[in-house]
């Protein structure tokens, strides 16, 4: 191999490339009604009749087989969809988290009975799940949890608190990462993962209102609530292996890179125009630019380590680390352009977006570990620690 071809650039192939324009047709269509500072909020926006055309059309499980009802295709198909998604700001929100990475976890783990009741669920936008890891006082310590399925003779019995838990009083179901066995001192020892129907009787979920306004994040608890048996997936005590896996899922995509694209295009726009183009503004793009495009291409490349089965978990923290730190420098450059202006000359509704972006931005490093932990695993996978 030359050195040219060393470093060649990851590239989508041509047949998923290929798939864009549809979709950014479709989606111009279905979501032209909405504001710029609703598409804003993109995958934490929520519309279920939106999931449920995307499912109609195939677009939901994508990379699943054909078997359980998904398509069946690359990788890198989905990874065209969600950057058009992102791009475009849809409120792809109420089926983001089971299409990344519950149904690939089920698929992965979980027995036969398991995949073929919610896989095909999921791919039709009509099953939607969250993420039960994070718990009060543990931070980013997921070693930590407290939450219990003690095993008893029905399955087992269910206690403890989650926090932070994207979208739960929307969904049907929660992959919680719970302690099955010792204490919270075992660390990794005696961790499970369980499905629990947040419909049960004892399942307690409580929004929690941000600065901007919204409620998706929430708090679930659980009194005495009793699971069956089938809840478990993969091996009791296999829990903290699978939820790494799936973390690998949650930090490498587009949407640790385009939480801000919204705004950006919006304000590049008006930048294009006589009213908005200043000399400073030009140069504020161009530096945008010129990171997001190494970002990206990292965020391609490892796409194609995950379709060959590789685990390149110090590469997803690394592009989470650098992306979301992108993510949150956007909306503060902008407000600096916009506000050595006159205020007549910006248009309302780009303030609008900005405030949005701005509420929000400060979760941006959190969400998906936080920045510490993440340059933790990076020094580590440097050998710098």
């Amino acid at each position: 191999m030359s050195t040219l071809d060393s470093l060649a650039l990851t590239r989508i192939p041509p047949e998923d490339e290929a798939l864009r324009a549809e979709v950014r047709a479709f989606l111009a269509e279905a979501i032209k009604t909405l504001p710029a500072h609703v598409r804003a909020r993109s995958w934490g926006g929520y519309s279920t009749e939106l999931s449920r055309k995307l499912g109609e059309r195939g677009w939901i499980g994508v990379t699943l087989p054909r078997e359980y009802g998904g398509g069946g295709r690359s990788a890198f198909t989905r990874y065209v969809l969600v950057e058009e998604y992102l791009n475009c700001g849809a409120p792809v929100g109420s089926h983001w988290i089971a299409d990344r990475q519950s149904a690939p976890l089920i698929l992965k783990y979980g027995t036969e009975a398991q995949k073929r009741f919610y896989i095909p669920r999921v791919c039709r936008g009509e099953a939607f799940f969250c993420i039960g890891m994070s718990e009060p006082n543990s931070g980013s310590d997921l070693a930590s949890v407290k939450t219990r399925a003690v095993p008893n003779d029905k399955g087992f019995l269910l206690n403890g608190q989650k926090i932070w838990t994207t979208n739960a009083h929307h969904c049907q179901y929660m992959i919680a990462l719970v302690r099955t066995s010792g204490a919270p001192e075992d660390r990794h020892k005696g961790l499970s993962q369980v499905i629990v129907d947040l419909q049960l009787p004892g399942v307690t979920v409580r929004p929690i209102e941000d600065l901007s306004g919204d409620s998706h994040f929430c708090e679930v608890f659980f009194d005495n609530v009793q699971l069956a048996p089938d809840a478990l997936i993969g091996a009791e005590g296999q829990g903290w292996e699978q939820v790494t896996a799936e973390l690998a899922f949650e930090r490498s995509g587009p949407e640790r890179l385009f939480s801000s694209i919204v705004l950006f295009d919006q304000w590049l726009d008006w930048v294009r125009t006589p009213r908005g183009r200043t000399e400073p503004a030009q140069r504020l793009a161009g530096k945008v630019l010129t990171q997001l495009a190494p970002l990206r291409a990292m965020s391609v490349a490892i796409q194609e380590k995950l379709v060959r089965g590789e685990s390149p978990i110090v590469e997803a923290a690394l592009v989470k680390e650098l992306g979301t730190t992108l993510e949150q420098f956007i909306p503060a450059a902008i407000a600096d352009d916009l506000f050595a202006r006159e205020a007549e000359d910006v248009p309302v509704e780009l303030l609008m977006t900005l405030k949005y972006v701005t509420e929000a931005s400060p979760s941006f490093s959190l969400r998906g570990g936080t920045r510490d932990i993440l340059r933790g695993m990076i020094a580590r996978g440097l050998g710098l620690r």
